[in-house]
């Protein structure tokens, strides 16, 4: 017999089911977490035509030279598929650059591998490692990706918080963190949301504890160059016995002025490299190859780049937080990345998503709410984040909407 569409049925007795009229709903992984916090926000600027400092993209223009590249690479017909983990080119630079900030040596054929973005650099490489059921250790505040990727991935979270107002952790609690079930630690210095850049003598603790649990540390490392007031980046897969046992996760996006080419990368020991390529492989098959060839030229910038980087980032936080504290925000000093987090607890708002909408709405100015990057959102509520990769104009203009607004609200 035929049946409706011209399927044809072999004459087995077909099954007597009632019509179920419900839809088939979400995977069930999807529950444990909300959409992007930050992405809302940003949303909600253009809404209310407000300056931006929510989520964490500059409003000036990239490097000419990094740009320049990207059009010769158009113009030069790359436009086919590159390499599944990462353009030849991309992949020495770098190794190179490893080398020359690091001393660390890195093998571009087996250990490199380029993504869509960090982002998909972190969710490739939970992906590869983690076994449902293991656990995965998660400083707070985090990043709001982390707890999402570590569900995704199967695993279960193991928050461990960060303390202001130097956002340090209790030694103690995170080794209570650790045990059999460890699979590995996320770790993001210099830190968004807080501004932190782990010390060697913290990084020392958390290697120590990765080694006595056979752990892995899974380090986004994607603000490396953006530094103030004498702090040093140190990536923990330099120091003893960590090579083997770290992924190591950068980018371009933030260092070269660039969110939306999404180029990221990770560096990993050979084994554990394979298996990233073949998530990778699956999930987006590979990063834009034209502006593969032009990050390429980018990493071989000489270290003025970066030096100036640091000092004209450090000009605007400065900038901002003047204008923060004016308005009668207390701010925690970030020491690297380019976001503040504020006190908002002397301003008179039930909590902080109160605070993100009225700043919003009457101040044009966005920030995120402090709760977005904690597990318990109780934690945050006292807490928005100001983010400032933003040209000194737009962050006085800021500056002004809040003291006006913080005025006209007194």
């Amino acid at each position: 017999m035929t049946l409706p569409g011209g399927s044809r049925y072999n004459g087995a007795a077909m099954p007597n089911h009632t019509h179920d009229t419900r839809l088939p709903a979400p995977a069930r992984r999807t529950e444990g977490f909300t959409e992007s916090v930050i992405r809302e926000m940003t949303r909600l600027a253009h809404q209310f035509d407000a300056i931006n400092l929510a989520q964490g993209f500059p409003d000036f223009p990239a490097p000419d030279a990094l740009k320049e590249a990207a059009a010769r690479a158009i113009l030069a017909d790359i436009n086919q598929y590159a390499i599944t983990w990462g353009a030849p080119a991309l992949r020495a630079a770098i190794a190179d650059k490893y080398a020359a900030f690091q001393r660390m040596a890195v093998d571009p054929e087996r250990e490199i591998t380029v993504c869509c973005g960090a982002t998909e650099a972190m969710i490739a490489a939970l992906l590869a490692v983690v076994n449902p059921g293991e656990e995965v250790v998660v400083f707070e505040p985090f990043y709001e990706n982390y707890g999402p990727d570590t569900i995704l991935s199967g695993a279960t979270p193991r928050f461990v918080p960060l303390r202001p107002p130097h956002w340090e952790f209790d030694p103690e609690e995170l080794a209570r963190a650790f045990g059999p079930h460890t699979k590995a630690i996320v770790l993001n210095t210099p830190n968004n949301p807080t501004g932190k850049v782990f010390s060697r003598a913290e990084l020392e603790c958390i290697a120590a504890l990765c080694q006595r649990w056979n752990a892995l540390a899974v380090t986004d490392e994607i603000y490396e160059h953006i530094l103030y007031d004498g702090a040093q980046h140190i990536s923990i897969a330099t120091l003893p016995g960590m090579r083997e046992r770290t992924i190591t996760i950068s980018g371009a996006s933030k260092t070269y002025a660039a969110t939306g080419w999404r180029i990221g990368y990770c560096v990993a020991p050979p084994a554990l490299a394979s298996a990233i390529r073949k998530v990778h492989d699956f999930l987006t098959v590979g990063a834009p190859a034209p502006l593969q060839e032009a990050v390429a030229t980018a990493m071989r910038f000489e270290a003025d780049y970066y030096t100036e980087l640091a000092r004209a980032y450090q000009d605007r936080r400065d900038l901002l937080i003047g204008c923060l504290e004016a308005a009668g925000f207390r701010c925690s000093v970030p020491r690297g990345a380019y976001y503040v987090m504020a006190d908002i607890s002397a301003l008179g708002f039930a909590d902080d998503r109160e605070c993100a909408r009225w700043l919003v709405e009457h101040a044009r100015v966005a920030a995120v709410p402090g709760s977005s990057f904690y597990h318990q959102a109780d934690s945050g509520r006292h807490l928005v984040r100001f983010a400032f990769p933003k040209r000194p104009a737009t962050l006085a203009e800021a500056g002004r909407r809040l003291a006006s607004a913080a005025a006209a609200r007194s």
